[in-house]
């Protein structure tokens, strides 16, 4: 079938091949480092306890069949093996057959993780790996030219990521209308980075010509990705350019970087012209039947986008063969953030020696420059910002955190940047406190050094021992 393959985009492949599984390594690089303080068996939400409650076919997972932390660190750590050979082009020198499945194995042990991560997990770009890395299986290697069928579904989730979070947008909060919601989300964001300080304090006007920019990047281009070359291009080419500016303005994971994956697949190179290699009809076989399914699957995702109630970050099958994507549909006008105290002192009081614990990412001490993590992905940095949203978004969690912490638990503390207390010598008790959290001045700034002021709030937590025994000062 002559229209089965698109001839122009061999080398598009394989820059999106090599790009994803850097991505896929991050990912796998991120559950390896963190899972035992947040699923292991002692962590903070065990994967063994969910397995218990939950059954196969709502969350498929090896872990559902077997569990410790011994397995799970082996699964990390050969996802991170696996990816590091797809990153190297390994699956370019195996046969066509071998190749597929060896793009299969991170996606099954990424499936696997997400769906026993619970809350940790609950990210849309989890979704987004799993869906891109499927249609991956399906893109073939250097004994066939690109299949057009899946090289279009890429383009489809492309369409859906930015479309979708474009809707989210117009239909949620307000200030996306007005153009006004880049006056906040620099500061209120889930995790600024190094740059962030400096976009916040961009010309008022410059930040209406940001979000303008984004609704004409994410409501109009995206149908140009469907247009013919070299529209197609220039579309994808904003859409990676925007991205970009994303990546310097926050940490976001790796959602930015792998929706310039995306973006990358639909981008053609002038010396991909080369001979087409005859297709397997199996191959062909194979293409038709995962896109018969995917086309299929995407009723859900295409009824949501037209919803007057769309939802954001959403999967409709265990599997997340195909989901529904979206980014800020509300803006924060006021950052707060919980902060972690803890005394050695036998009784606590107001006037004790509460010493302050400091994440790796998220603010704590103001004078404290963000740094740059992202597409590495600091879990606990991100459910501490939701924590101080609401206390409710915390509460199968936290305790636990507490309790790791009031143990001096190792691996709890790798989490962090900075204990305040010595191994053998863990705190008797902890608290937390809600502060107001605001960027300093340029003035402020030059003065005390300092990129953030806080003001005290309120207490989120009063002083608790781990006898569960709660004493307010």
């Amino acid at each position: 079938m002559d229209w089965f393959t698109a001839p122009d985009y061999w080398t598009s492949r394989l820059v999106f091949q090599r790009a994803l599984a850097g991505v896929y390594l991050v990912a796998f690089l991120t559950a390896a480092l963190q899972f035992r303080a947040l699923l292991g068996e002692r962590g903070m939400l065990p994967i063994p306890r969910f397995v218990a409650r939950t059954p196969f076919r709502r969350a498929p997972s090896l872990f559902q069949l077997h569990y410790s932390d011994r397995f799970f660190a082996g699964c990390a750590w050969t996802g991170c093996a696996v990816s590091a050979a797809l990153l190297a082009g390994l699956d370019s020198r195996l046969p066509l057959g071998a190749a597929m499945a060896l793009w299969l194995v991170p996606w099954v042990l990424y499936l696997s993780i997400v769906n026993v991560g619970q809350t940790w997990y609950g990210f849309g770009w989890e979704s987004l790996l799993l869906e891109v890395g499927f249609l991956a299986v399906f893109l073939g290697n250097d004994e066939v030219a690109p299949p057009f069928l899946v090289l279009f579904l890429l383009r489809w989730i492309l369409f859906r990521v930015e479309f979708g979070a474009g809707l989210i947008k117009m239909r949620g909060d307000a200030c996306w209308r007005k153009l006004t919601c880049l006056d906040h989300h620099h500061e209120t964001q889930p995790m600024p980075g190094p740059l962030s300080w400096f976009f916040h304090h961009l010309p008022r006007p410059l930040h209406r010509v940001e979000v303008a920019a984004s609704h004409f990047t994410q409501l109009v281009v995206p149908f140009l990705l469907f247009a013919p070359q070299p529209i197609a291009a220039a579309a994808a080419s904003l859409m990676i350019v925007t991205q970009l500016w994303l990546v310097l303005s926050g940490n976001f994971s790796w959602l930015n970087w792998i929706t310039i994956v995306l973006a990358l697949s639909a981008l053609p190179f002038p010396t991909d012209a080369r001979p087409t290699p005859g297709t397997p009809l199996w191959y062909e076989v194979v293409v038709l039947a995962a896109t018969a399914l995917l086309v299929t699957l995407s009723y859900h995702p295409v009824r949501n986008m037209i919803s007057r109630r769309q939802i954001m970050n959403r999967s409709f099958d265990p599997l997340h063969l195909v989901n529904t994507y979206g980014a800020f549909g509300s803006v924060s006008r006021i950052r707060y953030e919980v902060v972690v105290e803890g005394t050695a002192d036998d009784v606590p009081r107001e006037d004790s020696d509460w010493r302050e614990y400091e994440f790796k990412g998220k603010p704590g001490d103001p004078r404290h420059w963000p740094r740059q993590f992202a597409p590495y992905h600091l879990r606990l940095d991100w459910m501490m910002w939701f924590a101080a949203l609401s206390p409710a978004y915390a509460g199968s969690w936290f305790g636990a955190l507490v309790e790791r912490l009031l143990e001096n638990d190792r691996a709890t503390l790798k989490l962090l940047r900075r204990s305040p207390f010595p191994p053998d010598a863990p705190p008797r008790y902890l608290r937390a406190r809600l502060f107001r959290y605001r960027y300093t001045s340029w003035r402020e700034l030059r003065e005390t050094g300092a990129c953030w002021e806080r003001t005290y709030v309120r207490e989120y937590l009063p002083p608790t021992r781990l006898t569960g025994e709660v004493q307010r000062s």
